[in-house]
């Protein structure tokens, strides 16, 4: 088996998501062409959610095409990279900015302004900064399964391997 040749990290601005990075958003939003309530928040059902995640200005009963799902993740995934750029103050590898980025676009801005992963990750603390992922995986009504596989795809793609095995 051949070793891992390193990657060199460098600043975030020098990212786009990539492909792989793309796939781990989509495979754990999943595709509805219809609006549904959010499950992590049973009580209310907000925000309500269509396409791959999206949530701007959805509503009960709302319809779209796979295209308009793709064009709204295209440009939620801008959202969740600046995000990083203002946010990141380390050099990053492209396997830390594509988990980085699924994280935010399914967290949220705040959420990953304030946490304790981005602390670390700031600090210079990978290691500490990946142990975070799993610490993710809660809804409003306790831990979700779906989180759980998520946040360990994330964690292994942000250690550098390929974000889909969990």
């Amino acid at each position: 088996m051949k070793a891992a040749v390193p990657v060199p990290a460098k600043r975030t601005a020098d990212f786009a998501v990539s492909d792989a990075g793309i796939a781990l958003i989509k495979h754990y939003e999943g595709l509805e062409l219809r609006a549904y309530p959010d499950p992590g928040n049973p009580a209310t059902g907000e925000p309500w959610t269509i396409g791959y995640g999206h949530t701007a200005g959805v509503r009960r009963g709302d319809v779209c095409t796979a295209e308009q799902a793709e064009a709204w993740l295209r440009q939620d995934i801008k959202y969740a990279t600046a995000c990083i750029e203002r946010r990141v103050e380390v050099p990053l590898t492209q396997g830390q900015y594509d988990a980085l980025a699924s994280f935010v676009y399914n967290v949220g801005q705040t959420q990953f302004g304030n946490s304790t992963l981005l602390r670390l990750l700031n600090a210079g603390n990978t290691v500490g900064a990946a142990a975070q992922f799993d610490r993710w995986n809660r809804g409003a009504t306790g831990v979700l399964p779906g989180l759980v596989k998520r946040r360990a795809a994330e964690r292994v793609m942000f250690e550098g391997g390929k974000g889909l095995a969990p």
